[in-house]
C-alpha cells in the first residue's frame, strides 16, 4: 500500500473531523473527543488509513505552543494578580490532594515510584479547553465564578510549567538535579530577556506599524516561535518559551487583536494534536490498562468536585458556586496528556502508564462534559433553562 501523502492525510483528518464534529455537536459532546475518536479510527490501531502519524504528531505540537502563547496573551498583569490571590490556597491544596491520589492509584496497580509520581502529576490539572468552552461568556468575563475558575486554571498552568521543567531534567528514571537547577536558573534569565526585547523592540515596532495587520500577525508569530526555540536551546521547553512570549506581550494594546488572529491557526494544529493522540493510542493496551483507567477516571470524577467544594467552602464561597466550579473542573487536562508524552519520551514512564493517563483523560473528558452539559449553565445545554451564551 502506497504511503499516505501529507495532502491526503489532511484531507482525511479535516474532512473526517468535520463529519464527526457535526455528530458530536448534535450529541452534545466536546469536539476534542471527536478528534481523538477519528485518530483511533484512522490510525494504526484502527483502519490504518494514515501511516505518517509521527510526522503529524510532531506538527501537532505547534498547537500546544500556540495554546500556551495565547494563554499568556490573556494574562493581564493586574487581573492576574487579583485572581491569583483568590486561587492560590485552593490551587496549592487541591494539587497536593490530587498528586497524592494519583500516586496512590499508581502504587495500587503496581507502577514504579517514578511512574506513580508522573500519574499523580497528571491528575493535578483540569482541562482549560473544556472548562472555558462550557462556561457562558457572560459568566466568564463578568461574574465571580468566572474569575475564580480562570484563577484556578491559571494557577494549575503555572504548576504544569514547573512539572514540565522537572520532567525535562530527568531521563531513564533518574532526576538530573544539576539540569533542574540550570532550568530554574534559565527561566528568570529568559523572562528578563523577553521583557527587555518586548519593551525596547517589539512594542515600538507594533506601535509604529500596527495598521499593517499582516505585519502584526507575522511579528507575533515570529516572536512566539523564536522565544519557544530559544527556550528549547536554554534547556527548558518550547511550551515554556511560548508561554513567556505571550505574557510579555500581554500589556500591548493590540494583544487581544493578536490573540484573535492566531486562534484559527491554533485550532488547526490542536485538531492535529488530538487526532495524533487518538492515532497513537494502542488499542492492544486496553486489556492491560482498562481496569486501572476506569478506576482512575472514577476517582477523578468523584474526588475533584468534593475536594473543590470543601476547599472553596473553607474560603467562604457559597455552596452552590463551590459545587459548580468543582464539577466544571472535574476532569484531567490537556497538560496531563503533554506530561504523559514528555515523560514517555524521557523514558521516565512505560507504555502502560502513558496509556493509563491518556485513557483517563478521554474518559474524564467525556463524563465531565456530560455532567456539566446536563446540570449547569453552559452554551450547548440540552435544556433551554440551562443554555447560556
Amino acid at each position: 500500500m502506497a504511503e499516505t501523502s501529507l495532502f491526503q492525510s489532511f484531507f482525511l483528518i479535516f474532512s473526517g473531523a468535520a463529519v464527526l464534529a457535526s455528530l458530536a455537536l448534535y450529541g452534545r459532546q466536546p469536539l476534542l473527543v471527536a478528534y481523538i475518536a477519528l485518530g483511533v479510527l484512522l490510525g494504526p490501531s484502527g483502519l490504518s488509513t494514515i501511516d505518517n502519524v509521527r510526522l503529524l504528531a510532531e506538527m501537532s505540537n505547534i498547537g500546544i505552543i500556540f495554546l500556551l502563547f495565547l494563554l499568556g496573551l490573556d494574562m493581564q498583569p493586574q487581573a492576574l494578580i487579583s485572581v491569583m490571590r483568590k486561587a492560590t490556597f485552593v490551587g496549592i491544596a487541591s494539587c497536593a490532594v490530587f498528586l497524592a491520589l494519583g500516586f496512590t492509584i499508581g502504587q495500587l496497580f503496581g507502577f514504579s515510584g517514578t511512574e506513580s509520581w508522573v500519574i499523580g502529576m497528571a491528575m493535578m490539572f483540569s482541562s482549560t479547553i473544556i472548562g472555558i468552552k462550557l462556561l457562558p461568556t457572560t459568566v466568564l468575563h463578568h461574574k465571580h465564578l468566572g474569575e475564580l475558575m480562570v484563577g484556578l486554571l491559571l494557577f494549575q498552568d503555572f504548576v504544569a510549567i514547573v512539572c514540565l521543567m522537572i520532567l525535562l531534567s530527568g531521563n531513564s528514571n533518574q532526576l538530573d538535579l544539576p539540569q533542574l537547577a540550570l532550568s530554574f536558573a534559565a527561566l528568570p534569565l529568559l523572562s528578563l530577556f523577553a521583557w527587555v526585547t518586548v519593551k525596547f523592540l517589539l512594542l515600538p515596532l507594533l506601535t509604529r506599524f500596527d495598521r499593517f495587520h499582516e505585519y502584526v500577525f507575522l511579528l507575533a508569530l515570529g516572536w512566539c516561535m523564536g522565544l519557544a526555540e530559544l527556550a528549547e536551546m536554554s534547556g527548558l521547553s518550547r511550551e515554556i518559551g511560548a508561554f513567556i512570549a505571550g505574557i510579555t506581550l500581554a500589556t500591548s494594546r493590540i494583544s487581544q487583536y493578536i490573540a484573535l488572529s492566531l486562534k484559527p491557526l491554533r485550532d488547526f494544529f490542536l485538531i492535529l494534536f488530538f487526532f495524533s493522540l487518538g492515532a497513537q493510542f494502542q488499542l492492544s493496551m486496553l486489556a492491560e490498562i482498562a481496569l486501572p483507567a476506569v478506576i482512575t477516571a472514577a476517582a477523578v470524577l468523584a474526588f475533584k468536585p468534593v475536594v473543590f467544594r470543601f476547599l472553596l467552602g473553607n474560603q467562604s464561597e457559597h455552596k452552590v458556586l463551590a459545587w459548580d466550579i468543582g464539577f466544571r473542573l472535574g476532569q484531567i487536562s490537556e497538560f496531563s496528556l503533554l506530561i504523559a508524552f514528555l515523560a514517555a519520551n524521557q523514558n521516565l514512564i512505560g507504555s502502560a502508564a502513558s496509556h493509563l493517563i491518556q485513557a483517563t483523560a478521554i474518559l474524564t473528558f467525556l463524563a465531565s462534559s456530560y455532567i456539566v452539559v446536563l446540570n449547569f449553565p453552559n452554551p450547548i445545554a440540552i435544556r433551554d433553562e440551562l443554555r447560556r451564551d
